[in-house]
Parts: C-alpha cells; sequence; structure tokens
C-alpha cells in the first residue's frame, strides 16, 4: 500500500535515469533521448561522457539533470583516470556520476584499495551524487554486502546493481539485500534488464530508490494504462 500512494503521488518517471550507453549511439538518439525525458519528466538522461556537453545544451532549464558514467563498463582502471575522467565531466556540466567498482579488488578483498578508487570519484565529483556499481552477478552474498558497506564509507550517494554489460542485471532479491545493508544511509539504484512497469515497480517495491532504464517511455506509457484501469475499475 504504502508503494501504491508514492506511485499514485509522483509518477515513476522521477525514478527514471532514461539511459542510452550503447557504444553505437549517434547524436541524433541522445538529442532524442532528451527530448523523451523533457517530454515525460525524468529524473535524468544517462549517457557515456562524450555526450555530456550535448545534453546538457539541450536539456539546460529542463529539470532534468545529466548523469554520466565514469570507468564503464569495467571499473578495471586507474583510480587517477576514474577521478579524472570524474573531473572532466563536471567540467562539461554533469550532475551525477556512476561509477563502476573494481569488482577484482573486491573479490580480492583489499577493501581499502575499493574505497580509495570510490573516494577520489567522490572527492572530483565536487559534491555531486556518485552512483557506484558493484556488478552484483558477479558476487556472492557476502561480497554484495561487503560492497555496499564500502560505498557507504567511502561517501558515494547510492549503490547500483548493474552495468548491463556483464552476465545478467538487476534482481528483486538483490535490491532487496542491499537496501536491508544500505539502511537508508543511501540510495539503491536498479539497472539492467529493467524493460517494463511490472519489473520497475517490483524493484521499487524491494526498496530501489532509482531506476536505470533504456526503456523509461514503455514503462511510463505503461504506468499511465494501469492508472487509467484502476480508475475505471473504481469507477
Amino acid at each position: 500500500m504504502g508503494f501504491l500512494v508514492r506511485y499514485r503521488a509522483v509518477s515513476i518517471a522521477r525514478l527514471i535515469d532514461h539511459t542510452l550507453l550503447k557504444p553505437e549511439a549517434q547524436p541524433a538518439q541522445v538529442e532524442r533521448l532528451c527530448a523523451e525525458a523533457c517530454e515525460h519528466g525524468f529524473a535524468t538522461v544517462c549517457v557515456n561522457s562524450c555526450h555530456v556537453s550535448l545534453c546538457r545544451r539541450r536539456l539546460e532549464g529542463s529539470g532534468v539533470r545529466v548523469c554520466t558514467v565514469i570507468g564503464f563498463p569495467l571499473g578495471a582502471m586507474l583510480r587517477e583516470a576514474k577521478a579524472a575522467e570524474t573531473a572532466a565531466a563536471v567540467n562539461l556540466g554533469a550532475d551525477e556520476l556512476d561509477m563502476v567498482m573494481n569488482i577484482g579488488w573486491l573479490k580480492a578483498g583489499v577493501d581499502e584499495m575499493v574505497v580509495s578508487d570510490v573516494h577520489r570519484v567522490v572527492d572530483a565529483a565536487q559534491q555531486r551524487p556518485v552512483k557506484v556499481i558493484i556488478e552484483t552477478c558477479l558476487l556472492t552474498e557476502e561480497e554484495k554486502e561487503r560492497a555496499t558497506r564500502l560505498v557507504i564509507d567511502a561517501g558515494a550517494a547510492f549503490v547500483k546493481t548493474s552495468t548491463g554489460f556483464s552476465t545478467g542485471g538487476a534482481t528483486a532479491d538483490d535490491v532487496m539485500l542491499l537496501a536491508r545493508v544500505a539502511a537508508g544511509r543511501i540510495g539503491v539504484k536498479a539497472a539492467g534488464g529493467i524493460r517494463d512497469y511490472s519489473t520497475a515497480r517490483k524493484m521499487i517495491e524491494a526498496g530501489a530508490t532509482r531506476i536505470g532504464t533504456s526503456s523509461g517511455v514503455t514503462i511510463v506509457n505503461e504506468e499511465r494504462n494501469q492508472g487509467l484501469k484502476e480508475s475505471r475499475s473504481q469507477g
């Protein structure tokens, strides 16, 4: 019931990062992404960093924020490279940054290196929200819990399930686990394989506070149709 009250009061659109991260994405497609985000009132557009300037120009004054990815999709580059990419993206107008954790370091148990990696991006972000992708499909339950705690320790704003480029995406069980460990201290972003309203709603019910998807338009249209059905059934 709590979710239904929230869902009716605030469209799911305000929880969606409208995403286009395909390597073949062209400027015209990014412009269309921005137009859709403005039309539907999405939280952000999420793009590769080469498109940040274009999105900044197209979204100026719209209320839609510009999100970009850092160290994407592997997360295994130098800490200095991630921090430099973050600083450059901020200078170009990025409002939020989704970075990929160094998964190999996490699995090796070198937690101080993981925290340092994330913290450098948080510093370079200059108080802008940083979401840390932990690639849940590659982790054990213990590693998911530890990764979430490390994200909190490093000062990031969200833990995020997936890049969408690995062996699996978000699951409701993983979102529930991350939300339990986060305990309201940071947000939880579900991403990867969320292509319809039913799945997005399950993620929110499990504890997601942000949804990353390339199917945002489909989701809000399905939400609208669902609302119309509920209204007719009540009337």
